[in-house]
This record gives C-alpha cells, structure tokens and sequence, in this order.
C-alpha cells in the first residue's frame, strides 16, 4: 500500500468513526464492512431490531461493530437518532448516507403514495442526517484530513434505466445534485461531499434480476457491459478511498460503479 512520511497507509481508517446507514443489509453492509477491514470504528443502522442484532454480531469478527435500530421513514426519527449517537460518540469522522428505498409500477398506474416516503428517505433524510451531524464532522475535520460525507446515489438517477421507478430514480438524480450543493458549502469547513453511483449489486431490491448462480438475468443479461453483478469489493473499495487521506483533495465528484452501463453506451 501506498504510505507518507510516518509510514501509514493512505487509505487506513484506523481511529476513524465512521456511521453507514442502512448498513445492517445490502449496500450498506458491503460498505460498512469494507470499512471495518480498513480499520474504522462502524455503527450501522437498520430499521430492524433482529437484523440490527443479527448485523452486529456477524460484523464485528471484522472489528468494531455497533448496529443501531433506526426507522427513518420519519424525519423526526433522525433527531431522536443523533441524540442517541452523539451521547455515545463526541467525534465522527465519515458519514455514508445509503439508506433508501424504492417503488416501482408501471407509468398509468403509477400511485401518488409512491412519492412522498421515497423523496422523505432518499434525499430527505441525507441532508437531516448531514445537517444534525454537522458539529461531530467539524470537531473530526482538518485541512489535510477533512472530514467525509459520502452519499448513495444510483445509476438510475444519472441515465434512463428500464426501471418504471419513476420516484427512485428522480429522488437519486436529486440526492446527486444535493450533494454538489453540499460540498460547495462545507469545503471551507474541511468536510468533503462526494457520491457514490452504483450499477446493479445482489442484493435484496435486485434478487429477481439473478439466475440460481447469482448471475444477471432477464433484461440485465445483455444491459450491463462486464457482464456481472458488482461485488462487495467493487463497491467497499471505493467507499474506503472515499474515506481515506487518499482523496483528501476530492468533493463535489462522483464516482459511477456500474460496469460500464453509463459509460460504455
């Protein structure tokens, strides 16, 4: 690995704090324990007591691990969180918003409730939880090692995808220009705000996409140019450069894992 001066490497996390979203499952889990093999300390959420227990249990085999049950489908709910984390924690240095949620119909019958939850929890949320945990970022930040805000955006929200989830994907298309926004504002405060874009992954919102060996099936056979699902390391390893003093110097960026749909078209 690459080291500096002290020979640490550029993308140890050790001593770092690090909080995933909707970390218990999915996404979420690839990252968070990409993070923890990095050497941070990861408090995940889950909207899901069991799975919350189930998360800590299985994750912390890769270092500290603590899993927080959390419905956010309130914004109020993230007042309540972030009191409880910040009675437990005085600094946190990374913050990855990859809570989210998804409703897909065909166009005509596409029903107003589709909205509202969607928007709340995809773009709603990112910047309550941002927002709230602001003075924590600031006490972490530093010139040469800013504190991050790393953001789960989506393929969907950057081309048109064959989806019909027309509120999933104007709310990642809108998280994606937030966190442009974002990073304008809090760069002079040495805190980063970078996205990152995922293609296609196994997990729970894609299983009827999968063959019996997990391979991309039905209209993603032939959609994505790699021919594969991303793995936990495709998406983990961009997270802990995010996070690392390797991309101190980068925000307002985002970084497209998705094996070459948006880029190869």
């Amino acid at each position: 690995m690459t080291e500096n001066a002290n020979g640490s490497s550029l993308f140890d996390l050790t001593g770092k704090t690090a909080l995933v979203t909707g970390g218990a499952n999915g996404l979420g889990r690839m990252i968070a324990e990409a993070l923890l093999q990095a050497g941070a300390r990861v408090v995940v959420t889950s909207r899901k007591a069991d799975a919350c227990e189930r998360a800590e249990a299985e994750m912390s085999k890769y270092g500290a691990c603590n899993a927080i049950s959390a419905d956010f489908s309130d914004p109020a709910a993230a007042e309540a969180f972030v009191d409880s984390f910040r009675s437990r924690h005085d600094r946190l240095d990374i913050l990855i918003n990859n809570a989210g949620k998804t409703w897909g119909a065909p166009l005509e019958s596409f029903p107003d409730k589709a909205w509202p939850g969607v928007m709340t929890m995809n773009v709603q949320l990112p910047f309550k939880l941002t927002q709230l945990l602001l003075p924590l970022l600031e006490t972490s930040a530093t010139d040469s090692d800013p504190s991050r805000v790393i953001n789960i955006g989506s393929v969907a929200g950057k081309i048109i995808e064959p989806l019909h989830a027309y509120s999933y994907s104007a709310s990642k298309a809108a998280i994606h220009q937030l966190s442009r926004q974002l990073a304008s504002e809090l760069a002079p405060r040495n805190i980063t705000v970078n996205t990152i874009i995922p293609g296609y992954f196994p997990t729970s919102m894609t299983a009827h996409l999968q063959d019996s060996d997990g391979a991309p099936t039905g209209m993603l056979a032939d959609h994505i140019p790699m021919r594969r699902f991303g793995r936990p390391d495709d998406i983990g390893g961009v997270a802990v450069f995010l996070a690392s003093r390797a991309s101190a110097y980068l925000t307002g960026s985002e970084i497209v894992v998705d094996g070459g749909i948006s880029g190869c078209r």
